[in-house]
């Protein structure tokens, strides 16, 4: 690349507390769409719904139908999409200490796949789920099956079964964001992937890591919110890894 990076890369060797924060960009190159981006699942409706609606849990506690109907090829046939460069790059990154591990928007577990060890879910993640009746629950591996034969998961009480994915209109975890915005507060650097930096509360754990200190590096292909608040940018995901990649190898 160029003396940017090589400025970043000095950065994230002698940084001793280095948080990374992904969005949906970091996994495009597996495949998966992002959501924001031009031909991204919020480009178009689905089947005349508003993706954002059916993501809403006003919208699934009234038909949660639609939504598995239109998660059985998103949500449900995650074997389908393998860990792309950044994601094993990022795992290589703390495998070595040179990062603390993963803060992601993203709720298709490739981080984990790659091999990451700590992986701070957002948004969470369809690898459990719950009766929205009695509370139990489920994992990935028994609601798959239900869901890609076109039926909706029930409990044995009766209650719908969801998966732990946080829709429109519910909390964050406040235990996962509790320890985002802690690290947020502790590291020397903050590494964003793929992120519009848009959806709140998740984009401000950037800012207030830039508040708290931190040096920022963005890398995304549109523009962010925060990139004013960059000491470096950079637009290609795939570049940036290779380039990562490349550097590992030659230490």
């Amino acid at each position: 690349m160029n003396s940017d990076f090589e400025s970043f890369w000095e950065a994230l060797k002698s940084s001793k507390d280095t948080a990374v924060f992904t969005g949906a960009g970091a996994s495009t190159l597996s495949g998966i769409k992002d959501f924001r981006g031009k031909d991204g699942v919020y480009s178009k409706p689905w089947q005349g719904y508003s993706v954002e609606d059916i993501l809403s849990i006003p919208f699934f506690r009234k038909d949660p139908s639609i939504f598995y109907a239109w998660a059985r090829e998103f949500c449900y046939c995650l074997d389908r999409f393998k860990p792309c460069i950044v994601h094993t790059v990022l795992a290589k990154l703390e495998e070595k200490g040179m990062i603390g591990g993963v803060m992601t928007q993203n709720i298709d577990v490739l981080h984990q796949a790659a091999g990451s060890k700590r992986v701070l879910e957002v948004h969470g993640s369809p690898s459990n789920h719950h009766c929205l009746k009695c509370r139990k629950t489920f994992s990935y591996d028994e609601i798959a099956p239900t869901v890609m034969d076109g039926k909706v998961p029930y409990c044995d009480c009766g209650g719908v079964i969801k998966p732990d994915i946080i829709f429109y209109g519910e909390s964050l975890d406040a235990d996962t964001l509790d320890a985002c915005f802690d690290w947020a507060t502790r590291c020397e650097l903050m590494i964003v992937l793929g992120s519009s930096l848009t959806v709140q509360p998740a984009a401000s754990i950037p800012l207030y890591a830039w508040k708290s200190g931190a040096k920022i590096c963005i890398v995304n292909a549109q523009a962010t919110p925060l990139d004013s608040t960059a000491t470096w940018h950079f637009d290609d995901l795939k570049t940036f890894s290779e380039a990562i990649e490349n550097h590992l190898d030659n230490e």
